[in-house]
């Protein structure tokens, strides 16, 4: 609990407990929070124990702090017998479907099927009618301005 407090932290609790406390009555209360410590671990150790023979005995290895995603992570994708970190990623990359589903839009549109390149895949060709004209001024030539206010 106190493994990342500092001898400067420790030395500013200590002034402000005899401060607050005065030197008469520190002993009785760092007897009071020291017990109050000790039930409030007793109380947690009873329910964890509660809670794991609920679950039955399939859970008998179940851990509390698997439930902190930090820890699960650490435990299940950093260990050693986990898939990894590349596994992951690749698992969780959409590119090959988004490929796969390029490729059937391609071919569903009579379009020349793309082989497979690393290169980022161009547009698909435009028929001849569909053109877009050259901008003109930033508006696209024969399209009048957007106006907001004439509508």
């Amino acid at each position: 609990m106190f493994a990342d407090v500092g001898f400067l932290e420790l030395v500013t609790l200590v002034v402000l407990a005899l401060v607050l406390f005065g030197p008469d009555k520190l002993p009785q209360a760092i007897r009071t929070v020291s017990g109050f410590v000790r039930k409030f671990r007793e109380f947690s150790e009873s329910a964890k124990q509660e809670v794991r023979t609920g679950l039955g005995p399939d859970f008998e290895d179940f851990e509390f702090e698997d439930l902190d995603p930090r820890a699960f992570v650490r435990k299940h994708v950093l260990s050693d017998d986990g898939p990894g970190l590349d596994a992951v990623r690749d698992a969780l990359d959409p590119r090959p479907e988004l490929d796969e589903v390029m490729r059937a839009v391609r071919e569903a549109a009579g379009a020349e099927p793309v082989r497979d390149s690393p290169a980022a895949p161009s547009a698909p060709p435009r028929p001849e009618g569909d053109r877009v004209s050259p901008r003109k001024g930033g508006v696209a030539a024969g399209r009048p301005p957007f106006d907001p206010d004439a509508t």
